[in-house]
C-alpha cells in the first residue's frame, strides 16, 4: 500500500528542475532515454559506472588530473573512487564563490547574541587563503588534523575549506560538548591545530567557554595553537601563547590566496563520529572525491539546489547535517547559517527566518516539525514563504499527522522532503524527488545509485514487508576507513559482518508498492514480543500525536524469553499519567498498529534521553531493563540525566532486574 499523495511535482519540476534538465542532457550526451523515474533510477544502479560517470560531468566537478575510471573493481568495502585523479575539495566548493558570484553573498550568519554576518564570495575567498597561511604558519601539513569546537557560523566554513584547500582533514564538534565528549572524538584524531569559540547563545542564555577550551587544549598535547572565535563580545577569551584570537589569525596573513593543493581523491576530508553512547565515538574517515561525487547528487539533483538559491539546514557543527549543508557552495548557493536554539524566543523563529531571507531551501528535524504541530503554528498564514520550494527532514522519521500538518498549515506548493542516511555515508540512501509526488507517512524514493532494499534475517530481500536496510553496491561517500583501524577489522564489523559484501545499516525499513521508503526504527532497538518484529516508529506514530503526551520512548523488557514492550512517557504541562490516558494510549496502538505493539507497561519519567545531535537514546535504557552493568558514555548525550530518572522510574515500578 502506499499513502496518500499530498504533493504533485508541477511545470517547474517537470520541465527546469535540475532532475529533469539531468534527464534531457543524458539524452543529448548518448547515456539514454528515460522517459520515466523508474527506469532513470533502475540504470542508475544498472550502469553504475556509466550514472556515476553522468554525474560527474553534468554537474561540473572539478579534477587537476583527471581520474582514470570512476572506480576499481575492488568489491565493499575496498572500492576505490576516480582512481588516478587529483582534485582539491574546496576548490569545488569555492568555484562559484570565486567565479561568477564573488560578489553575491555566499554566507549569511545569523547567532544568538551575535550580530549577523553577511560574506561575500570574494570575501569567503580571501578569509579562506588567508586562514590557510595561517595554518601553515603553524606547522600544518596535508593530512593532518584541523579540529573545531565552532558555532555554525561564517568561521567554522571558513576554516573547514582552509584545511581541506591545503590537504589537512576537518573535524568539528559543537561548543555544547562537555570537555571529556569533546577529548573522546578528538583525542583519538590527534590535532594539530583546534579552532574554538569563547562561548555560545542558546535558548536567550549566553554560555562562557574559555576554561573549557583551556583544558580542552591542556588535555589534548599535539595541538599546538588555537584559533578563537569571539563569538560573544562579553565573554573572556582563553590566554596563554597557544591561543590566537580569530582576527589576528585572518590579519596576520591578508591577501594569501588559497593554495587549492591537488590531492588523490580518496585523500581524508572529513572525520566524523559514531554518537558514543556506548563507549568512545567511532572516528569514521571520509574522503573528498566520494564526498564530492554523491553530494553533487544528493543536492544538485535530488535537492534541486541551483545558483542563486538560499539553503538554510538547522544543525550544529556536531552533526553530519553541517558537513552536508555546507556542499550546497557547490551548487552555488546562499549558506544562511544559525546558531542557537530553534524554540527561541519561540518555535516559529525559523519560519520567520525563512521569510526574512528568502530561503529556497528549509532543512530542519522531524522533532522540530512535530514541535510546530503541537504549538498549532500556521507559518504558511502568519510568514510570506512565496521563496520557499523544498523542505527537508530528517533526524527521525516524520509522522504522517506531520504531513498533514505541514501541507495544510505550511503550503500546498512546497515539497516536503524525508531523506534517511546517516554519518557512516555523510548522506541519504532515500530522499527527496522532484520528479515524484509527496505521499502520506513516505520517504519518496531510494537516491539514484543507491542500490538498496529490505533485507530478512537471513539475507534474503523482502518486497512486501519489513527488514534490514541494506545496500547492495557502493556508494562514493562510503567511509574510506575508520581511524586507527590499520586492518579495516573495525569497519567491516560495523556494516558487514552482518551480510557479507553488503552494507547493512542499522535501520529497520519497508519499501511501499509506489517505490517510497518507511523507517520503522533503528534495527538495533527492533522489538520481538511473541517472534513479532516492530519497529518503535510503529509506536510513536501513535502515541506523540496526542496532546497530552510531550515526548515518548519505546524499549524492550526481556522475560522468560519472550519481551515485553514498555512506553515511557513525559506527560504535558499540567497532565498526569493516569489510567484514563493509559487507557487511550493503549486503544490508539492497537487500533494504529496492532494489539502486539500494545506496550505491557506504560511509566511516567521526567525526560527522554537524546544524542547530541537530537536522537533519541533507546538502546541505553534497553540495556538498563537486560541489568547490562557497563557503564554508558554519558558524556555522549544532551541531557545525561535523564537516564537517573528513567531509572529511578523504572526502578519503582518495579521492571528492572534484581541487583543479585
Amino acid at each position: 500500500m502506499s499513502g496518500e499523495i499530498l504533493w504533485q511535482p508541477g511545470e517547474r519540476e517537470l520541465r527546469k528542475s535540475n532532475m529533469a534538465r539531468y534527464m534531457d542532457w543524458l539524452a543529448e550526451r548518448g547515456y539514454g532515454r528515460f522517459g520515466n523515474w523508474p527506469a532513470l533510477f533502475q540504470w542508475s544502479i544498472r550502469d553504475m559506472d556509466r550514472f556515476w560517470e553522468s554525474v560527474w560531468e553534468f554537474t561540473g566537478l572539478q579534477a587537476d588530473t583527471p581520474w582514470e575510471r570512476i572506480r576499481d573493481d575492488q568489491p565493499m568495502p575496498a572500492t576505490r573512487w576516480l582512481p588516478g585523479a587529483r582534485l582539491n575539495f574546496a576548490a569545488n566548493l569555492l568555484r562559484y564563490a570565486a567565479g561568477e558570484r564573488a560578489d553575491d553573498e555566499a554566507v549569511i550568519a545569523v547567532a544568538e547574541g551575535r550580530e549577523t554576518q553577511r560574506t561575500t564570495g570574494a570575501e569567503l575567498y580571501r578569509q579562506v587563503g588567508a586562514f590557510e597561511a595561517w595554518l601553515r604558519a603553524q606547522g600544518v601539513q596535508p593530512g593532518d588534523r584541523v579540529a573545531g569546537v565552532v558555532c555554525n557560523g561564517h568561521e567554522a566554513l571558513v576554516a573547514m575549506l582552509a584545511a581541506t584547500s591545503m590537504g589537512a582533514v576537518w573535524s568539528s564538534a559543537s561548543p555544547d560538548f562537555g570537555v571529556q565528549a569533546t577529548e573522546d572524538r578528538f583525542g583519538q584524531i590527534e590535532p594539530t591545530v583546534l579552532v574554538a569559540v569563547n562561548g555560545y547563545g542558546f535558548g536567550g542564555k549566553r554560555f562562557h567557554r574559555a576554561e573549557q577550551i583551556r583544558e580542552l587544549a591542556q588535555r589534548l598535547p599535539t595541538v599546538r595553537a588555537v584559533a578563537v572565535v569571539r563569538q560573544l563580545e562579553d565573554a573572556p577569551m582563553p590566554e596563554g601563547e597557544r591561543f590566537v584570537p580569530w582576527h589576528e589569525a585572518l590579519a596576520a596573513h591578508r591577501g594569501e590566496a588559497p593554495s587549492f593543493t591537488p590531492l588523490p581523491a580518496d585523500h581524508p576530508v572529513y572525520i566524523l563520529y559514531s554518537s558514543g553512547t556506548t563507549g568512545k565515538p567511532k572516528c569514521i574517515v571520509h574522503g573528498a572525491g566520494g564526498i564530492l561525487l554523491n553530494h553533487a547528487k544528493e543536492l544538485i539533483l535530488h535537492g534541486d539546489v541551483a545558483p542563486g538559491d538560499r539553503f538554510f539546514y538547522f544543525t550544529t557543527c556536531g552533526w553530519m547535517m553541517w558537513n552536508w549543508q555546507a556542499s550546497a557552495l557547490l551548487a552555488g548557493a546562499t549558506l544562511v547559517v544559525y546558531d542557537g536554539s530553534p524554540g527561541h524566543p519561540d518555535v516559529g523563529m525559523p519560519w520567520r527566518l525563512a521569510e526574512q531571507e528568502r530561503l529556497t531551501h528549509f532543512g530542519t528535524s522531524a522533532r522540530f516539525i512535530a514541535a510546530c504541530r503541537k504549538a498549532e503554528l500556521s507559518p504558511g498564514r502568519d510568514q510570506d514563504l512565496g521563496h520557499l520550494r523544498v523542505v527537508f527532514s530528517t533526524g527521525s522519521p516524520l509522522l504522517p499527522e506531520d504531513y498533514d500538518w505541514f501541507y495544510e498549515h505550511v503550503s500546498r506548493d512546497i515539497l516536503l522532503g524525508s531523506i534517511a542516511g546517516g554519518t557512516d555515508i555523510c548522506g541519504c540512501f532515500v530522499g527527496s524527488n522532484p520528479l515524484l509526488p509527496v505521499r502520506r507517512g513516505e520517504i519518496q524514493a531510494p537516491m539514484l545509485g543507491a542500490d538498496v532494499t529490505a533485507f530478512d534475517e537471513n539475507g534474503n530481500p523482502v518486497s512486501q514487508d519489513r527488514g534490514e536496510l541494506v545496500c547492495r553496491q557502493p556508494l562514493p561517500s562510503m567511509p574510506v576507513a575508520f581511524w586507527n583501524d590499520p586492518d579495516g577489522s573495525r569497519y567491516r564489523e560495523a556494516y558487514f559482518d552482518s551480510f557479507p559484501g553488503i552494507w547493512a545499516h542499522g535501520d529497520f525499513v519497508g519499501f511501499t508498492d509506489s517505490g517510497g521508503a518507511i523507517i520503522y526504527g533503528r534495527s538495533d532497538a527492533v522489538l520481538n514480543p511473541g517472534g513479532v518484529r516492530i519497529g518503535t516508529a510503529e509506536i510513536y506514530r501513535q502515541v506523540e500525536t496526542e496532546s497530552r503526551v510531550a515526548d515518548s520512548l519505546v524499549v524492550g523488557r526481556p522475560v522468560e524469553g519472550d519481551v515485553e514492550v514498555v512506553l515511557l512517557v513525559v506527560p504535558a504541562d499540567g497532565v498526569e499519567l493516569d489510567g484514563d490516558l493509559r487507557q487511550e494510549l493503549r486503544r490508539k496502538i492497537r487500533e494504529g498498529a496492532s494489539p502486539r505493539h500494545v506496550p505491557r507497561h506504560i511509566v511516567a519519567v521526567d525526560d527522554i534521553p537524546y544524542t547530541r545531535s537530537g536522537k533519541k537514546v533507546e538502546l541505553a535504557v534497553t540495556r538498563m531493563l537486560r541489568g547490562d552493568r557497563k557503564e554508558e558514555n554519558r558524556s555522549a548525550l544532551a541531557n545525561p540525566e535523564a537516564l537517573d530518572s528513567i531509572r529511578a522510574a523504572l526502578g519503582e515500578a518495579e521492571l528492572l532486574p534484581d541487583p543479585a
